[in-house]
């Protein structure tokens, strides 16, 4: 394999789409990770607010996500991206059109996009942290909360051994699409995980875990470990504001004031139910796990 590869995913999600692209390190030393980030871009399409309200793309989102596609697309060459994938979520599962469209985009830019199922989405990413775990010894739930659907995986002593995709999202959540019946299998399901592997911990992964972690006045930054209670403290501090609120005191973002409140609610939803006690909180999420799963198929191949 040559030096300095460079590769890139593309992550369409429910709140928002992203485009990620890492480069091979010259002369990577002990310790270190292999890639490194060159460029992160987020656009804040939200086709969530859309697919669970009316089943569907409409065609001003479409439009939009064929000009963001484009310019990834040309970004790319820039870069001299050697390899890349771009895998759709929750929303483009859920959409009626989601074929359609992803045949519009790469009519027009000439990029293939993958719709992947909520199993593959939390594998791409938790093998990655597991990886990057020293210690893995131990129960962990990794939970991945994102606009359309929460992957849980439990992992013990590094093993996967239970992994489920439930259709509760941030996004799906504001658009009042998640059901009662859903929320209590979750719930049943964590309880009935915790009786039988004591002692767990979350993982936490997603934008909105990562900002919380930010947010939170009580962390271990060394161990990137935030108590539950203190994810219950910011909560309550979040929830009562408005989003314009929030977006003034805590300096957050338009698309990400209104599902942080949503994110927490599921991450102090599951923490009940397992008795966990504090969340790990490495910065990491899809793209990341999608570039990651390339550069190892390219060791493979020697």
């Amino acid at each position: 394999m040559n030096n300095n590869n460079t590769y890139a995913a593309i992550d369409i999600g429910s709140n928002a789409i992203r485009l990620l692209v890492k480069k091979e390190r010259d002369n990577c030393q002990v310790g270190q990770k292999p890639l490194t980030k060159v460029l992160l871009l987020r656009i804040p399409l939200r086709l969530g607010f859309d697919v669970f309200a009316c089943g569907e793309i409409p065609d001003i989102k479409v439009n939009k996500l064929v000009r963001a596609i484009k310019a990834f697309g040309q970004l790319m060459k820039v870069y001299e991206v050697s390899k890349f994938r771009a895998c759709a979520t929750s929303a483009m599962r859920d959409a009626k059109n989601g074929k359609a469209v992803i045949k519009k985009v790469f009519k027009h830019t000439g990029i293939k996009i993958e719709i992947i199922d909520g199993q593959e989405e939390a594998a791409l990413v938790y093998n990655n942290h597991i990886e990057c775990m020293e210690d893995r010894s131990g129960n962990y739930i990794y939970v991945d909360v994102g606009g359309g659907s929460t992957e849980v995986n439990l992992l013990t002593n590094g093993e996967l051994v239970f992994s489920k995709s439930y259709n509760i999202g941030t996004v799906r959540i504001l658009s009042r699409a998640d059901k009662p019946e859903t929320w209590q299998q979750l719930r049943n399901d964590m309880v009935y995980i915790a009786g039988k592997y004591p002692d767990i911990n979350i993982i936490g992964s997603g934008g909105n875990i990562n900002k919380l972690y930010r947010l939170a006045s009580t962390k271990d930054k060394q161990k990137l470990n935030m108590p539950v209670s203190s994810l219950e403290e910011i909560y309550k501090r979040l929830k009562f504001l408005t989003p314009e609120q929030r977006m003034d005191e805590f300096h957050l973002k338009a698309d990400r004031a209104d599902v942080i409140v949503p994110a927490a609610e599921v991450f102090l939803a599951i923490a009940e139910s397992t008795g966990a006690q504090y969340i790990h909180v490495p910065v990491i999420g899809l793209a990341d796990g999608i570039i990651d799963k390339l550069y190892a198929a390219d060791i493979q191949e020697g």
